[in-house]
């Protein structure tokens, strides 16, 4: 990986040397415009729309449009004026218990690497946030930009993710939100139990990019002039159900999934034992018959 930033963390009077990593990277397909008869590439000429002429990426500024339609011009000398702190560092300037912040905030996320000279300080301010359970309050300018973050432990690094300004989240304005919506307590209760036959531990590694599979294959056909892979069709709706039997029917479809996992998972606990798991392995095989038939 290569650092996109260096700078330091200023704590107290301690200050760490550190280098910046973006953590996180979009394993996402990048199409280009083509020309759909040749396959050539589409081409975007920098075009003043005052003279018509084109411009050179060395002639160009960035541009502020006021209200009444002005345009102020910025050449990079003046944003080299702006009055604020642009020196390579992190600012601490609290710390807040972990579920005080709300994830809405969180933008982008960096690994932080410290100098040579840096480790010592920057393991304790690391052990020192995983024994509290806070995180950090930071300020840092990238880029020109100052930015709130958050510093936080997580696997023997400290991770940085910028945040946005409480400004930049949107207020909700929805209709319902005014409305007084009654939860009868049988419906909760049946909502509540749904919950609980499909909670489980987060394992970021069970779930599955199916897009991308998807689109791979697709790709890869098109490429090869094979056959193209069929979308599969849709399932019907079915019938029109109220709330209180969809979350009747949910739940026994959840039981019955999380007993076909428990189910699977019997014959490798089988070769480990010998009479009590073959015992257990003819009730796992009669447990289906006693299963409600999941509806149409």
């Amino acid at each position: 990986m290569r650092s996109v930033w260096r700078g330091a963390i200023s704590f107290g009077l301690v200050t760490i040397g550190v280098r910046l990593y973006t953590a996180t990277e979009e394993h996402d397909f990048r199409f280009h415009q083509v020309h759909r008869e040749d396959g050539g590439r589409i081409r975007y000429k920098r075009v003043c729309q005052v003279c018509g002429e084109e411009v050179a990426y060395a002639d160009i500024a960035k541009g502020y449009e006021l209200d009444d339609g002005r345009v102020v011009v910025m050449d990079s000398e003046d944003f080299d004026k702006l009055p604020i702190n642009t020196d390579h560092a992190i600012d601490v300037l609290e710390f807040v218990p972990v579920d005080e912040v709300d994830p809405i905030y969180f933008q982008k996320s960096y690994y932080l690497e410290p100098d040579k000279a840096a480790t010592r300080p920057y393991v304790l301010l690391r052990t020192a946030l995983e024994r509290s359970g806070q995180l950090a309050v930071v300020k840092i300018t990238i880029r020109q930009r100052e930015t709130l973050a958050m510093l936080r432990a997580r696997e023997d690094l400290l991770v940085m993710h910028t945040m946005l300004w409480p400004d930049e989240v949107r207020k909700p304005d929805f209709e319902f939100l005014d409305s007084d919506v009654e939860v009868r307590p049988q419906e909760l209760k049946m909502a509540s139990s749904l919950v609980d036959s499909m909670a489980g531990s987060f394992d970021p590694g069970d779930f599955s990019d199916d897009y991308t599979v998807a689109m791979q294959k697709l790709i890869e056909a098109k490429a090869e002039g094979a056959e193209l892979p069929e979308q599969p069709e849709a399932e019907e709706a079915g019938e029109v159900i109220d709330l209180m039997t969809a979350l009747e029917r949910s739940v026994e479809q959840a039981k019955s999934a999380r007993g076909g996992k428990s189910a699977a998972r019997k014959p490798a606990a089988k070769k480990a034992s010998s009479s009590s798991s073959s015992a257990s392995g003819s009730s796992s095989r009669k447990a289906p018959a006693k299963k409600k038939a999941k509806p149409a």
